[in-house]
């Protein structure tokens, strides 16, 4: 055995093709994925350019187009200082993307539902009773997006 082929290894993609059994069903949504998308929603609303909002957050133009095109996964640092540049908290870009996360997942659970696929995750609520994962508003001056796992 040649000392080439010792050392292949496998390799697992992050993003595996859509098999061909279930073209049409939509794939998992990544968090990188849907934080970028806030960011540039955000930017794009307030009619500003990548370059201006990277310089505000002292963070590389280049970096901070990977970041919103989902090819990078940016620290809480970096996603602190964008949001700054934008006029947000870190928190509001997080429930933002916590939003469209579970908006996303009950669009895809439904679609799974209708393929045969596999059910949807639930919890037990104080009271002993099931119900399903999502979003949840806490009241009190603090708000946000509590997402229960």
């Amino acid at each position: 055995m040649s000392i080439r082929v010792t050392n292949q290894a496998d390799v697992i993609p992050l993003r595996p093709l859509p098999a061909a059994a279930s073209p049409a069903l939509p794939r998992e949504p990544l968090w990188r994925d849907l934080v970028g998308e806030v960011l540039r929603r955000e930017r794009q609303s307030q009619g500003r350019t990548l370059k201006d909002v990277a310089e505000a957050a002292r963070i590389s133009m280049p970096y901070l187009s990977e970041v919103e095109r989902g090819l990078k996964e940016a620290s809480s640092e970096v996603l602190a200082a964008a949001a700054q540049a934008l006029g947000l908290r870190l928190a509001d870009v997080l429930a933002l993307a916590g939003e469209r996360l579970v908006s996303l997942t009950a669009a895809r659970s439904r679609s799974m539902g209708a393929a045969g696929g596999r059910r949807s995750v639930r919890s037990t609520g104080p009271a002993g009773s099931a119900g399903s994962v999502g979003a949840m508003r806490p009241s009190g001056p603090t708000g946000g997006v509590l997402l229960a796992a």
